[in-house]
């Protein structure tokens, strides 16, 4: 009998993704920490706080209560009230209840978008560097990525006229993750009034990733959505995951007109079907109760940057932009490649795992060959031990 060779096997869109790279990263960790090695972990996108209690404990009501079973695919009318209504009272946004699908975790509302959005040859606008998913889920979809290069210099920034010289008539969509992951960068209050204006008046659909919305330290949180004269062209993604420390939770949401609410319903459907009953509940705990956790987070966030980019300061050769929100940095090594053997950031990251027992995400999984990503909600003491790590061994290279 004939063996089938792989590309015969399997379909062909499954060949236009790669593995995640944090994933990979965080995989070859667990391996050599199975084997007892005391490692640093940066790798982590996920705060370090447990999840409030008060968010806990409504989670643990339901199943008290035997909410347990099937919900209606977007998530019972209350969590999705619920988070019309943060958005609202946060960004002065104007959605209805059914303009609004809770999703399992803010990444399936992302994927889904993409795929009743973005067909075979649709161009979608992706500022480097991009978080890791961004790429793949266009390229699943049968889109082409057009990639948009941002300076290291201006802080990773995205601008509006930048995003302009980058359409074409193929464009179908443009993505922008504020603040964002890897680099920390925002986008400006003016430069996204800007790309709000420009895609509606092209019709050209905004997928704005709002993961780490409220955790911007350069100025006011802001969403796309309070433009509201442009909803019919706009999809906000958002999760609940970074700001209430819910990551293992997979509560995400996209708020979006009524005929793409329909279609991500559809899709949703035919593929997971509700998100975890009790967590809905739990959301509306998160959505619905004090803020007061959030405050809290951002400013203890804040000060582990502040320490990190200190530490960091320290390691002769090290550059690194200062991040505006989220919680990493995006430090550029580009000093060491060359040395030792290393050519590449990805060898960088697997020598700092290997030699250092430093967990560091490689930079070509966001897009740039001469960084590495660095997740800082870790205690004080683990970013002292780390960054110390990572000194004596890129002193050693040198």
């Amino acid at each position: 009998m004939s063996v089938s060779s792989p590309s015969q096997v399997f379909a062909g869109r499954i060949g236009r993704i790669e593995v995640s790279a944090t994933m990979a990263v965080a995989a070859e960790a667990a391996k050599l920490r199975a084997q007892g090695a005391n490692l640093v972990d940066f790798g982590a996108g996920e705060p370090h706080f447990p999840t409030p209690r008060h968010i806990k404990d409504a989670a643990i009501a339901a199943i008290d209560a035997n909410f347990t079973r099937y919900t209606v695919v977007p998530g019972i009318p209350d969590v999705r009230k619920a988070i019309v209504e943060r958005h609202a009272a946060d960004f002065g946004s104007e959605y209805a209840v059914d303009e609004a699908i809770f999703t399992t975790g803010g990444k399936q509302a992302l994927f889904n978008t993409i795929q009743i959005l973005v067909d075979h040859g649709d161009e979608v606008i992706l500022p480097v560097p991009y978080w890791v998913s961004f790429k793949d889920i266009v390229q699943y979809a049968g889109g082409k990525v057009v990639f948009l290069e941002t300076s290291e210099e201006e802080n990773f920034r995205v601008t509006a006229h930048a995003i302009e010289r980058s359409i074409t008539p193929r464009t179908k969509a443009i993505i922008l993750n504020s603040p964002s992951n890897p680099a920390g960068a925002v986008v400006s209050a003016e430069d996204l009034e800007r790309i709000v204006q420009l895609a509606h008046q092209r019709g050209i659909f905004l997928l704005l990733d709002e993961c780490y919305v409220y955790l911007n330290y350069a100025s006011k949180p802001v969403s796309g959505g309070s433009f509201t004269w442009a909803k019919e062209h706009l999809v906000i993604l958002g999760s609940l995951s970074k700001t209430y420390a819910m990551t293992g939770w997979r509560a995400g949401f996209a708020l979006a007109p009524k005929a793409i609410v329909a279609n991500l319903n559809k899709l949703q459907g035919q593929s997971t079907s509700n998100a975890t009953s009790f967590v809905q509940k739990a959301a509306i705990a998160a959505l619905s109760g004090s803020q007061q956790c959030v405050a809290e987070f951002r400013a203890e966030f804040i000060d582990l940057r502040d320490h990190m980019l200190a530490r960091l300061a320290e390691i002769p050769g090290v550059t690194c932009t200062k991040p505006e929100g989220a919680f990493y940095v995006y430090p550029n090594l580009s000093a060491y490649l060359g040395k030792g053997g290393i050519r590449t950031a990805t060898e960088m990251a697997t020598r700092l795992l290997h030699e250092a027992h430093v967990v560091v995400v490689p930079g070509e999984a966001f897009g740039t060959g001469q960084h590495v990503r660095m997740s800082y909600p870790v205690t004080k003491q683990n970013i002292d031990e780390g960054t110390r790590r990572m000194k004596e061994f890129l002193i050693r290279l040198a």
